[in-house]
């Protein structure tokens, strides 16, 4: 039997095609706009993300045999307020897990509400990327568009509606809502009356392994599929991302470095920080996870080189940067390009490059860059490490860890080894495996990741090096405490 995995990402729709082995196959990846109306917004069209897959499956599937499709599964971009009208169309475009117009909600939840009633209630606080403040905006600015509401979603169950019809969510996703009471898996009554939302306006939660649905005859029809093809939950992107490299069960670690940074760790039971730094999260496998996530990652190196430098040819920008400069590099970069959630919190903060002097080289400004994500991947890893949380080695995935340099780099900042996987396909490859689990492919997704997953290579920590990063750091973190007063002045 065959397995599509979705990858519905910010930039693109990655598609994937495996086999019950869990080999790729084949990919297919569709890209779509992002819009930005007002500076700190960031918005898509729904109706976007399903053309990219009614275009890329019959492309994924040429030259396969689709009668032997069994499953469906997707990892997505999280957050983002999808909001149906009672004939399910989509009434604005979707505002985006990156979105940072909602100051005044996330004050008014973490301050008026109170950080610790929301801990309570969904064991996390409010962050501008999450969900429930894009619903109290939306009620506030746009009363009319918010009357419409008949259903609330996120991007990766708007696609897996319109394949099955089923309004559903999976726990994993749904944590990032501050809608879910994550220790209990369910919808938080309170937290719903807070936003003036009704129950039933909310999808019916599954495990993200747990079949949904099968397709409804015009999405096989214009997929090219068997209606007896079973969808399953799905996950968050980075829940999803985690089980792709085998990131489940107690004390796994994985380091996403895409548009977004993140820092999973895996558990076997619920626990929260007591800070609220890091997100306190149900994951795909059934279990918990707590995770930090920084806003801007691969996307700071993206900015400087296409954008600043003009030039797509990463390895270029990065081949003058050898190791007798690690570590040693003048120039420090604060990565808060869209502002920041893990662990500041703070949607006013900027990047900024400091202690350029007149020999700073452009080579010194990419090492910057990709030292000050790896500094910043590092703040949450000391929060996990202040919980008594053993990291002892972690995954590293996403477009960024392509990039010899930047491994070596996150593998000496952090001081631990860092490996990566042979089938590195991110969020889609996870939806493969819980798709295969939803089918009766494996008994659990634990199972599953023990069968598919395995090491392609192990980037060890070198001990000057490591030495070295770690004066860098301490001199990193006294970066941002210094600038924060300034940062809304500046907006």
């Amino acid at each position: 039997m065959l397995y599509i995995g979705i990858d519905l990402g910010t930039s693109a729709c990655k598609l994937l095609l495996a086999d019950e082995a869990g080999k790729i196959l084949n990919t297919v990846t569709h890209a779509y706009p992002l819009s930005f109306p007002q500076p700190g917004w960031s918005e898509q069209r729904p109706e976007d993300w399903w053309d990219a897959v009614v275009t890329g499956v019959p492309e994924l599937l040429q030259g396969f045999d689709a009668s032997q499709v069994a499953g469906i599964g997707a990892g997505g971009q999280m957050h983002g307020l999808v909001a149906l009208d009672a004939q399910d169309n989509v009434i604005r475009p979707a505002i985006l897990w990156n979105d940072g117009r909602t100051d005044e909600e996330v004050d008014y939840l973490n301050n008026t509400i109170g950080r610790e009633k929301l801990s309570a209630l969904t064991a996390n606080i409010a962050f501008a990327g999450f969900t429930a403040p894009k619903i109290l905006w939306m009620q506030k600015h746009e009363p009319e568009n918010f009357a419409k509401i008949d259903k609330i979603m996120l991007p990766k169950d708007y696609i897996n509606y319109k394949l099955t019809g089923v309004h559903s969510c999976d726990y994993s996703d749904a944590s990032g809502m501050l809608l879910l009471d994550v220790a209990n898996k369910c919808w938080s009554k309170e937290m719903l009356q807070i936003c003036a939302v009704r129950e039933e306006q909310m999808p019916e939660l599954f495990e993200s392994y747990e079949v949904t649905g099968t397709l409804t005859v015009s999405a096989a029809a214009q997929l090219g599929l068997p209606e007896a093809v079973k969808v399953v939950a799905g996950a968050g992107d980075n829940a999803a991302a985690a089980v792709g490299t085998g990131v489940v069960g107690a004390g796994g670690c994985n380091i996403s470095l895409g548009t977004s940074g993140t820092i999973f760790i895996s558990a076997g039971r619920f626990g929260v920080d007591p800070n609220n730094a890091l997100h306190a999260f149900a994951h795909a496998d059934g279990g918990y996870h707590l995770m930090g996530c920084m806003l801007s990652a691969a996307s700071c190196n993206k900015w400087l080189c296409e954008d600043i430098l003009k030039t797509a040819d990463y390895s270029a920008e990065q081949a003058g940067i050898t190791d007798d400069k690690l570590g040693r590099n003048h120039v420090f970069f604060l990565p808060y390009l869209m502002g920041e959630r893990s662990p500041i919190n703070d949607t006013n903060a900027r990047a900024t490059f400091t202690g350029m002097t007149m020999d700073t080289a452009r080579e010194d400004l990419v090492q910057a860059v990709l030292e000050g994500v790896a500094f910043a991947i590092r703040d949450s890893f000391e929060v996990a490490k202040s919980l008594g949380v053993q990291i002892p080695r972690s995954f590293l995935c996403g477009g960024g860890s392509k990039s010899p340099l930047w491994r070596k780099i996150f593998a000496n900042v952090l001081g631990i080894p860092l490996d990566t996987v042979k089938t590195e396909q991110g969020p889609g490859y996870g939806g493969v495996i819980l798709a295969m689990v939803g089918c009766g492919r494996f008994d659990s997704v634990q199972a599953a990741c023990r069968a598919l997953v395995e090491v392609a290579s192990t980037t060890e920590p070198d001990a000057v090096l490591t030495e070295r990063y770690e004066a860098r750091y301490h001199q990193f973190r006294q970066i941002y405490p210094a600038m924060r007063a300034l940062f809304p002045a500046l907006r």
